[in-house]
């Protein structure tokens, strides 16, 4: 299988996602924030909205676990071995190395992810607040975040927090290693053009057109990652263009990009219209590049001018509505913004958000419940436009929607 992403609303062909698992219950109030949290999540309420996501995908699409893959790839003798020692050494705790290494794949694993107790076998390790030696990835399942598919190829994150740093190398793994991908990956750890002050992440990447790059530029993305990124993608034979989208840095709700602005269909898009389209201080930023130069870095009034200029030209539906502002930032708080596509017009979203999902009604999107289709087997072959909704009571506690739980690896191209 090779990567093929071109765009964000491309027929989904494969997926990749992360059930939650113990490691979103090993955590208590007082690490909660050191884990990117403002709360503790119930393991079995968000497992269970969870479910419906996997069901649907699972019907519609190839899906894969990555707790799957990761074991897969921790088989290879030489790879277990490069990656405890990577993961070891940046995380210091090279005394538990030979215990992982001793450990077989499906529970090594299952570690990485879930953490590691601390021996406390010592004074300083006695003394230690923390459980772990090996700390939990609390915030793995949205796996979006620790790579982004890019075209053909993988660009793998350089995370803002260090206490996400292990979901990247992780995925770096499955991607190189792993039988049933052919894929070529992009490490910024392993390049010449590292800078310290260089992150980003796959929320804040978003693929309108195959040569048109929307990057949101805040907590999370810096500028210097963004000129990473323009490296990467520079074609001696072909113009790309770059949308730069200025984000707040609070609410912490404004993390990524897809959680004000993501792609609904070839004509459509939803955003948060307060940041988006309303003035404010946050700049939008068109940077082209022709033939592997920037000819033009140059201010738009808004990224669907940027986009209508370059033959985009996007319907905008408004999360929340558009008729109160504390519906519309209620709304975004809880990832009204944030929908995943699985094929142009065809896309999903959490249940909870009314305002929203009336406005996609408006639009032409028929509403529909992700029980209807996981228990009813509802066929959605002859429908055109409709947005599957899932219950997001628990996880969007988290921080993130649909788009944040998925990593596409594979999509038809869309016939513009």
């Amino acid at each position: 299988m090779k990567i093929n992403v071109k765009s964000e609303i491309g027929e989904l062909e494969s997926v990749i996602i992360h059930t939650p698992g113990r490691e979103v219950e090993n955590m208590v109030p007082e690490f909660a924030e050191r884990a990117l949290y403002s709360d503790i999540l119930n393991l079995d309420i968000a497992r269970k909205e969870f479910g419906q996501l996997s069901a649907v995908l699972s019907k519609l699409t190839k899906t894969f676990e990555v707790k799957d893959l990761l074991a897969d790839v921790l088989m290879m003798d030489k790879v277990k071995e490069d990656l405890i020692n990577s993961i070891c050494r940046r995380e210091n705790v090279s005394d538990i190395s030979e215990k992982l290494l001793e450990t077989d794949a499906i529970e090594l694993s299952r570690l990485l992810i879930e953490g590691v107790d601390m021996k406390k076998d010592n004074l300083t390790r006695y003394l230690d607040k923390n459980r772990y030696a090996l700390n939990p990835l609390h915030n793995f399942f949205f796996i979006r975040d620790s790579s982004a598919s890019i075209m053909d190829k993988v660009l793998i994150s350089r995370m803002a927090n260090r206490v996400r740093e292990r979901e990247s190398i992780i995925m770096e793994a499955v991607f190189k290693h792993h039988p049933d991908f052919n894929v070529p990956t992009i490490n910024p750890v392993k390049s010449d053009f590292v800078d310290e002050e260089m992150s980003f992440e796959g929320g804040d990447i978003l693929i309108a057109r195959d040569d048109i790059l929307l990057i949101g530029v805040g907590s999370r993305t810096t500028s210097q990652g963004v000129d990473y990124i323009m490296e990467c993608i520079k074609d001696r034979n072909l113009t790309r263009n770059i949308i730069i989208q200025e984000l707040p840095y609070k609410p912490e709700s404004f993390i990524h990009l897809d959680m004000v602005f993501t792609l609904l269909d070839v004509d459509k898009c939803m955003v948060y219209e307060p940041l988006i389209l309303q003035s404010n201080r946050f700049l939008t930023i068109h940077i082209c590049i022709e033939k592997g130069i920037v000819t033009s870095i140059k201010e738009e009034k808004d990224m669907l001018t940027a986009l209508n200029k370059l033959g985009m030209e996007l319907e905008p539906v408004f999360c929340g509505g558009n008729s109160d502002a504390y519906t519309q930032q209620r709304e975004q708080w809880h990832s009204g913004a944030n929908f995943f596509a699985l094929a142009p017009g065809k896309v999903m979203g959490y249940d909870r958000n009314d305002q929203t999902l009336e406005e996609m009604y408006k639009h032409g999107f028929e509403v529909i419940k992700a029980d209807h289709v996981i228990q009813n087997g509802m066929d959605l072959s002859d429908k055109n436009k409709y947005v599957i909704t899932m219950g997001g009571s628990e996880l969007t506690r988290g921080g993130g929607g649909c788009r944040c739980m998925t990593m596409p690896v594979s999509r038809k191209n869309v016939r513009w």
